[in-house]
């Protein structure tokens, strides 16, 4: 079997948004949540792609995603707010919260949006992207479920918990960092469980406290936050972030739809955006971050290339031809579309 295979975006996006509206999501919804994942797979970004594509539409079915929530905004003060999201999938919570910030923004030169009753969002820089291509600087938070336990702990306590921060350049590629605050992202484990691959050294411990490069004794056991005690630090304080401005739970509060897709995760996000312009200007701001960017960039010697970041995943996504998807995942939507009764989508050699 191969371990991979190459589909064009196009089929796969038609795929996702038919998967999408076969499970009551409206068609403006299911094509914005198709996008994200389609991205995330062309920059390579594969525990954010389609391999979550079964789990949504396993949740969508048993009622752990709401294919149509009615979402509302309350807020006390000029500038920020909270945004019900009635469980929605997460990319339309966070489209919602991404034009609030800008609306807000706009006016206010810094915006906030806490979110709860959410669920998983994809890929942060989906949004931060979005924010940037307005001139914004931008944070991004979110709680998920128990994966995680604190720097000398035991029990699954935090969330991946990942943290993208965005801000606008005029290199053309936003200067972006979105990354999980374990050692791995757990969509990660879960690819590598289907693939029936090792994960890295150092990523989790067995249900025993073990170290293990077994996914299958990871999931059962915890992962391991990135940089010892002063990374678990950063997640602890994410999740304080995320979740506790609005009624959303922290990750041991929480039964995540890995397990049982019916549970209404009631994911906290929280995305501040601040608007370039309101200080020494659109253009000056993009200007400084392109001149960091190639700073970075030229640091190294002549025979090694260095990177800002951002650019590894910007770069496989343009000089992608079609998009390569792990067998597994390819398998998993051979079999999402006979359950659906769908037309499988077509694979490229």
């Amino acid at each position: 079997m191969q371990n991979h295979r190459r589909f064009s975006a196009q089929h796969l996006n038609r795929f996702a948004h038919e998967v999408l509206t076969a499970r009551g999501v409206p068609t403006a919804d299911a094509h914005l949540t198709a996008r994200s994942l389609v991205q995330a797979d062309q920059r390579g970004i594969y525990s954010h792609g389609l391999l979550r594509l079964p789990l949504y539409s396993e949740a969508l079915r048993l009622g752990g995603i709401n294919p149509t929530p009615s979402m509302s905004f309350s807020t006390q003060k000029a500038g920020v707010a909270v945004l019900d999201a009635d469980a929605a999938l997460g990319q339309v919570a966070m489209q919602a919260a991404v034009d609030r910030v800008l609306e807000v923004g706009r006016s206010q030169g810094i915006a906030a949006v806490a979110v709860h009753n959410s669920s998983h969002y994809g890929a942060g820089a989906f949004w931060s992207d979005q924010l940037a291509g307005a001139g914004f600087l931008c944070f991004l938070t979110s709680s998920t479920g128990p994966v995680v336990a604190p720097h000398g702990g035991a029990e699954k306590v935090l969330g991946t918990n990942p943290l993208t921060l965005g801000a606008p350049s005029a290199d053309g590629w936003p200067l972006t960092a979105d990354l999980a605050t374990s050692n791995g992202a757990y969509g990660k484990v879960i690819a590598a469980r289907n693939e029936g691959t090792a994960l890295p050294e150092g990523w989790a411990v067995d249900a025993a406290g073990n170290p293990t490069t077994d996914p299958v004794a990871a999931a059962e056991g915890s992962m391991i936050p990135f940089g010892g005690h002063k990374g678990s630090a950063v997640a602890v304080l994410l999740e304080a972030f995320a979740a506790s401005l609005t009624d959303a739970t922290f990750a041991f509060e929480t039964v995540d739809i890995w397990s049982n897709p019916a549970s209404r995760m009631n994911n906290g996000h929280l995305l501040i955006g601040i608007d370039s312009a309101a200080f020494t200007g659109r253009g000056r701001t993009e200007a400084r971050v392109a001149e960091l960017q190639q700073h970075v960039r030229a640091s190294g010697p002549s025979d090694r290339t260095v990177h800002s970041p951002g650019d590894p995943e910007r770069i496989r996504e343009s000089e992608a031809e079609g998009i390569t998807l792990p067998a597994s995942t390819a398998d998993q939507l051979a079999q999402l579309a006979d359950q659906l009764s769908l037309q499988p989508v077509p694979s490229h050699t």
